[in-house]
């Protein structure tokens, strides 16, 4: 968690940026293991802001987060918060911090299990839409995105042969079960030869759900007013996106399902493979975090899907 912040100190830091706005309130932490975000109440010319505080030494992560949202925004891909200001240097405030606009709307997280299959529906084919709209960024090298993509990777399969061995070996260190680990990895060497089916790398959010989607009302429909936290942002095959969509927030969902497609558009004719192999890697991903931070409630759960994928594949193949 990043450096926390106290109304007098949220209004100092928004003050220095506009000083004819002031800071009457200030909303608990809404997120972030490694910053913090707050949503101010103001007075002045603007009602509402989103400050981002980070630890001194995670400012590439302020780097990160406002190179990918200038990208965006540079592409008219959106909505999005817009940053008013970024401040790296902690020795000028004390903390690096990232001033941006406040979205209107509540997560769909909240908002989702109270709706029809219609609104869902009507809904996932917009997130749909905005991933499709991420997707038409290309980028040069395939890789973890900061300002820069950090050891790109020529092709595909090497980005994913090597993101599939560490993560393997995390799994391993963390303490996973050994037989389960093997098992994945003969699996996706059996089916390697997939990864060169996508030779362009493109912008991928890589954590388009529930929680990071803005939706609101508006008369008797809802509408996607935004998204955000581009902070797992890469350079990747457009289905490794799409499936971490599939596994976080989908879960087998004919609504969701069918609306995120109908909103994404076509897929080649490979994708129910690729996608599969991709959420598994999403699965595999998940269980090394909640491990490595010391959440082990969810690590049994996980497990069982990363066994059901391997099996489910199996019998298809």
């Amino acid at each position: 968690m990043g450096p926390r912040l106290d109304r007098d100190g949220a209004d100092a830091l928004v003050r220095s940026v506009l000083p004819e706005v002031r800071v009457i309130d200030i909303v608990t932490p809404i997120g972030g293991q490694s910053n913090t975000v707050y949503e101010v109440r103001c007075t002045g010319a603007v009602d509402a802001l989103i400050v981002k505080v980070y630890a001194a030494q995670d400012r590439w992560r302020l780097a990160k987060e406002v190179d990918v949202y200038r990208m965006l925004a540079s592409n008219g891909v959106g909505p999005i918060p817009e940053i008013l200001h970024a401040e790296p240097d902690p020795d000028h405030f004390g903390v690096p911090f990232v001033i941006m606009t406040l979205l209107p709307g509540q997560p769909l997280a909240l908002v989702s299990p109270g709706l029809d299959a219609g609104q869902i529906r009507r809904l996932y084919r917009q997130m749909g839409a905005v991933l499709a709209a991420i997707h038409r960024i290309g980028q040069d090298a395939f890789g973890y995105r900061v300002s820069r993509i950090l050891d790109p990777q020529p092709d595909n399969t090497a980005y994913m042969t090597r993101q599939f061995a560490m993560k393997l070996r995390e799994f391993g260190d963390l303490g996973g079960d050994p037989a389960l680990r093997d098992m994945i990895e003969v699996h996706v060497a059996r089916r390697t030869a997939l990864f060169a089916n996508c030779a362009v790398p493109v912008l991928c959010h890589n954590d388009l759900h529930e929680a990071n989607v803005l939706v609101a009302r508006t008369g008797a429909d809802w509408e996607v007013t935004g998204f955000f936290d581009v902070e797992n942002a890469v350079a990747a095959d457009p289905l490794l996106d799409l499936a971490k969509t599939e596994y976080y927030s989908i879960k087998g969902d004919a609504a969701k399902q069918a609306g995120f497609l109908d909103g994404y558009g076509p897929l080649p004719p490979d994708a129910p493979e690729r996608l599969a192999l991709y959420r598994l890697y999403h699965a595999l991903e998940l269980w090394d975090w909640f491990a490595m931070i010391g959440n082990v409630a969810p690590l049994a759960g996980i497990a069982s899907d990363l066994r059901d994928l391997v099996d489910v594949a199996r019998r298809e193949s």
